[in-house]
Order: C-alpha cells, then sequence, then structure tokens
C-alpha cells in the first residue's frame, strides 16, 4: 500500500558515447587546474633553484640546508668548500644550498 513498484529500466545496451565524456570532463578539469596551480610553477621554481645552484663559483656567499652562512672557496661537480669563518672551512655536498645570497645587498659572512 505505502511502497510503489519499481520498475527496471529498460535494457539499452551500451551508454553512449556523450554520457562518458560528461563524467570525465569534470576529471580533466581538475588535472588541468592543478596542472596550471601547482605542478607546472612548482617545476619553474625548481629548474630556477637548480640553475642557481649549478652556477655557485668561488667567493659566493650561500646559505646551507642547516642554515649555516658562509663563503664559497672551492667548488666542483658534487662539493663545495663553504668558509664558516676565518680559517673554519666545511664541505658541503652542492645540491643541499639552499641559496646564493646576493653579494651587492648582503653583509659579508666572515665579519
Amino acid at each position: 500500500m505505502f511502497i510503489t513498484p519499481a520498475f527496471a529500466q529498460t535494457a539499452g545496451g551500451q551508454a553512449s558515447g556523450a554520457g562518458i565524456l560528461v563524467q570525465m570532463a569534470p576529471l580533466v578539469l581538475i588535472f588541468v587546474v592543478f596542472y596550471f596551480l601547482l605542478i607546472r610553477p612548482q617545476q619553474k621554481k625548481m629548474k630556477a633553484h637548480k640553475a642557481k645552484i649549478d652556477a655557485v663559483k668561488k667567493g659566493d656567499q650561500v646559505v646551507t640546508g642547516g642554515g649555516l652562512v658562509g663563503k664559497v672557496v672551492r667548488v666542483d661537480d658534487i662539493y663545495a668548500d663553504v668558509e664558516l669563518a676565518p680559517g673554519m672551512k666545511v664541505k658541503a655536498i652542492k645540491a643541499t644550498l639552499t641559496d646564493v645570497i646576493d653579494p651587492m645587498t648582503a653583509k659579508p659572512a666572515n665579519d
């Protein structure tokens, strides 16, 4: 009395191509938004950081991953010798350098 009869859908066979496209459109849109707002800017930032670190040369002032500021004394492909204080040198892996400080705007690290 209170229950209405349920009617099965007609057996249509396969779903239409437009129906699948409408279902996939939001997922594609989400991926495109994530790519342009998150992935692409992060890749550009990583590329710029890698170029900055690869261009480190003797005399540059750098910040290490641990937050130490020093002057580069020697550089090779993998390592950079950083002078933290007069007579105190450490060997740092170039990949762990976080920043190269502009010498025009920074105070000397070893004073």
